[in-house]
């Protein structure tokens, strides 16, 4: 099997994780000397210079190296990297003279499209930041709200869906990227100036929560964020020159800056998707998605690819043994805080753990409990990432910011996040994930973790995927899929492995588990199917 992506093992460690002198050791003196070491071998990882500062910089490079390659293709249309580059100078040309200037943002508000690239580098060509939605899937008056929290005064889109993009025609124009690529009578020369020039701590995008719980949050990515994910390794998954990658995310969520980004900074090809996920997936070497995308696959259509990654969810066990089979599996983790995944590592069926993988280039993992001290390694707690993933916190919200961001003690002058994920040390330095915070819940008194339910019930034959929700305080209910999957066998899987208040009270079955547009699975669509079925059915619950 060809592993683009080197192994993270073989790098040099960071000379911070060597050891810190004594009057540093704040919190480590309830450690045993054997796990303060591994605190500091397990928590830090290597040392590795990004390949570029900015993004920009290492798109430029490729378009000057390889200008007739293809950079991008969607449907049947393609662009070369010359002609790629030209349309996102006429673009940031018309920005300039519209006042954009570095330091700002730029709505990005359209769908999956070569026009979708050139909108984001010419951003970046005028030192602005992209914040990007997805027409058709977020609501105008989120679009609204958007573009009002960011100051966005000039909104790229395209000409047919222009009609669907709130502007607010006193402080706001609307550009439709594709009339202006297609414009020759403009001038392809990017604007000049300091006033335009991106540095590495500049914001390349903001990008914004679901909102889900509460009111979506924009959170500031920078170039050097970007940078170190997507120009080292194992981040950066191998792209390079002839080799292609897909693009079947939504465009508002952070994982689709790995696939988009990442293509283009390293020079490979980025294959944008139609309807069809998987008619893209039997024709890239690089295919990134959630669990649940990767989960409606065939595998047999697939063995073309590669290297394939997953985030943004619980990954279930039968589907990295399966695909770990033909490809390069990385199982990682990371919230958008932390610059789309701060750990990874290549599966192997013959494992014994199926692990979120080790901290990635020049970041840091801590294992902490309540108090921000260190715990003993192989003890669960709470996952705080610290180091250049670190984003630059949350826009116009200080309040959270300082609740969620906070001066890192063992590295001082830098700052670590709250992932708000739960996560123990292997005895070998990998992290096992234990759902979040909010996912440790309490059934009849006792304390449950959602995700150990499910991943009892993947233990059955059969069943490939399952999520298990808290109902009430009494009754947990699970779903599982295929639909051919045994609901009794799965059950009896779970009190086979689990004391008895982990037996879901109510296991259903379906071809496949709901979805959000940004492919995770769709938690609040659950239990509204499970409510259904309790109420039809007349379930008896505890």
């Amino acid at each position: 099997m060809q592993d683009l992506a080197t192994d993270p093992r073989l790098y040099v460690l960071h000379p911070q994780s060597i050891e810190m002198t004594a009057s540093d050791q704040v919190g480590l003196q309830s450690l045993s000397a054997f796990d303060r070491d591994r605190f500091f071998r397990f928590g830090w990882g290597p040392m590795q210079a990004p390949r570029f500062s900015t993004i920009l910089e290492g798109f430029s490079f490729y378009a000057a190296l390889q200008p007739d390659a293809t950079a991008v293709e969607h449907q049947g249309a393609s662009i070369s990297y010359d002609a790629l580059d030209k349309a996102s100078d006429r673009l940031a040309h018309l920005l300039a003279e519209q006042g954009v200037k570095r330091g700002q943002v730029v709505g990005l508000y359209l769908q999956r499209s070569i026009e979708m690239v050139v909108g984001i580098l010419a951003a970046m060509k005028v030192g602005a930041a992209y914040a990007p939605q997805h027409v058709g899937v977020a609501p105008k008056e989120g679009l609204k709200y958007i573009s009002e929290k960011t100051g966005a005064k000039v909104l790229l889109t395209l000409s047919r869906l222009q009609q669907d993009v709130p502007v607010d025609p006193d402080h706001q124009v609307l550009i439709c990227i594709d009339a202006v690529m297609n414009d020759t009578s403009r001038a392809a020369v990017a604007p000049q100036g300091a006033e335009y020039q991106l540095q590495p701590d500049d914001r390349a995008m903001v990008l914004f929560t679901s909102g889900t719980t509460g009111v979506p949050n924009g959170v500031q990515v920078t170039h050097k964020n970007l940078c170190n994910i997507l120009q080292t390794r194992p981040g950066n998954l191998g792209m390079r020159p002839g080799l292609r990658v897909g693009q079947i995310l939504s465009i508002a969520f952070d994982m689709a800056a790995w696939e988009t980004l990442g293509a283009l900074s390293n020079g490979a090809t980025l294959v944008i998707r139609g309807k069809s996920i998987a008619e893209v997936a039997g024709q890239v070497d690089i295919l990134i998605g959630t669990p649940s995308i990767l989960n409606t696959l065939d595998i047999e259509g697939c063995q073309n690819i590669k290297v394939a990654a997953v985030a943004g969810e619980p990954c279930p066990r039968p589907l990295a043994d399966a695909w770990s089979q033909f490809c390069t599996f990385y199982n990682s983790c990371g919230p958008t805080e932390t610059t789309i995944i701060n750990t990874a590592e290549p599966h192997c069926a013959h494992k014994a753990d199926l692990t979120i993988g080790r901290p990635t280039p020049n970041n840091t993992v801590y294992v902490l409990d309540e108090n921000l001290s260190p715990l003993p390694i192989g003890e669960k707690g709470t996952m705080w990432a610290g180091g250049d993933c670190v984003t630059a916190g949350y826009l116009a919200n200080p309040d959270l910011t300082d609740e969620r961001y906070r001066p890192d003690p063992f590295r001082p002058g830098q700052m670590m996040f709250n992932t708000r994920d739960l996560g123990s040390w292997t005895d070998d330095g990998e992290l096992l994930h234990h759902g979040r915070v909010d996912d440790l819940v309490k059934i009849c008194g006792f304390r449950v973790e959602l995700d150990g339910v499910s991943t009892a019930l993947e233990a059955s034959d059969g069943c490939e995927q399952a999520v298990t929700l808290k109902y009430d305080d009494r009754n947990l209910v699970s779903f599982i899929s295929p639909a051919t999957a045994d609901t009794v066998q799965a059950t009896r899987s779970v009190e086979a492995q689990l004391p008895y208040y982990h037996k879901p009270s109510l296991v259903m079955a379906l071809d496949e588990l709901p979805r959000t547009p940004r492919g995770k699975i769709d938690k609040r669509l659950l239990l509204e199917m499970a409510k259904a079925e309790i109420e039809t059915r007349g379930v008896e619950l505890r």
